[in-house]
Formats: structure tokens, sequence, C-alpha cells
């Protein structure tokens, strides 16, 4: 299962069902809190930005971004989450997440978005320049969210006195999908 086989374009509604799948089967347990999460930014935000990457009509990867805003001391800032990002465990360490991430970034970029957030894996997300949100200004919109994991990467529509504190689309709240849960609390 070669990458040059894979193709990366933008989700289509009929991608939708096995997108769902997808998550399932790329988180785990944690999957059945992801997919659900997936359908209600899609319901919540249709301008979401999503991209699959597919190979012989099997999805085998998946991104998405969609708008949250950045409270920043001149005004509200709208800035767009890069979550969720899932490849088929078969189909892991080819290269797939990170064409996804890559191409989505630009998309981002020739849309005029200032600045993508993101919890994650810096290890990970440092190759398509994701720094430490609160090393360049930015807040945590929960502390829940380790301060590593809370990322950033400012693209060309970035100013200077966009900084602040990221505020989550409320679908993220309601699905209960900021930061990590306290097993022991």
């Amino acid at each position: 299962m070669p990458m040059n086989t894979v193709q990366i374009r933008e989700e289509r509604a009929e991608d939708h069902a096995a997108v769902f799948d997808l998550h399932l089967r790329a988180f785990g347990h944690h999957g059945k809190v992801v997919a659900p999460l997936t359908e209600a930014l899609r319901r919540d935000d249709p301008e979401a930005f999503a991209l699959v990457a597919e190979d012989a009509d099997t999805i085998v990867g998946h991104v998405m971004f969609s708008r949250s805003l950045l409270d920043a001391p001149r005004r509200l800032v709208q800035v767009q989450v890069l979550s969720p990002l899932a490849v088929l465990p078969e189909w892991q360490r080819r290269g797939i997440g990170s064409a996804l991430v890559r191409r989505g970034l630009e998309a981002m970029d020739q849309r005029g978005v200032p600045l993508v957030f993101l919890e994650g894996d810096p290890a990970y997300y440092r190759r398509f320049g994701f720094t430490a949100g609160g090393e360049l200004g930015f807040r945590r919109p929960s502390l829940r969210i380790p301060e590593a994991a809370f990322q950033v990467v400012r693209l060309s529509a970035c100013e200077p006195w966009m900084t602040g504190t990221l505020v989550y689309a409320a679908t993220f709240w309601e699905h209960d999908c900021v930061g990590l849960r306290d097993p022991n609390a």
C-alpha cells in the first residue's frame, strides 16, 4: 500500500459514513467521542474544511479545520482549529497524516486564516510549523490542556497584535473534547 496511490481531496457528503468509521477505528475507544464530534462540527460549522485521503475508493485518512475565535485585545479574530486528524491504523506511518495537514494548512493560508490552533503531540506537529501557544502569547481555553499540547501556527494573514485567549466553538465543549479529564477527580 504505497503512499503514491493515495489521493488527497476535499471531503464530500458521500464520505461522511466512511469518515465516521475511520475515526472509530483510528481512535480506538476514544473514537466513540471523536466520530460524533466530527459530525457535530460539520453540522455546527457549515464552512468547516475537511480533506480525505483516498486509495482505490477507500477513505484512509481525514483532517478537519473548523472555526473558533481568538479573544484578542483589539477585537475577536476568527481562527481555525485543526481537529480531528486520523489515519486508519494499517495506513499509518506512510506520510498520509502529514500530507493531510500540509494540504490543509495551505488551504487555510489561501483563505486568509491568520492562525490555526490544535491540541496534540509537539514532536509530531512541530514539522508543520506549530509552536507551543503559550510561548507566543496565546492562552489556552482550558487549564486541562497541557501547555506543550496547546499549539498554534501563524499563517500569512497573522498580524502582531493577534494574541490572546483561544475560545473554542461550543461544539468542542458540548462533546467534552477540550483537554484531558482527570480520571481520579
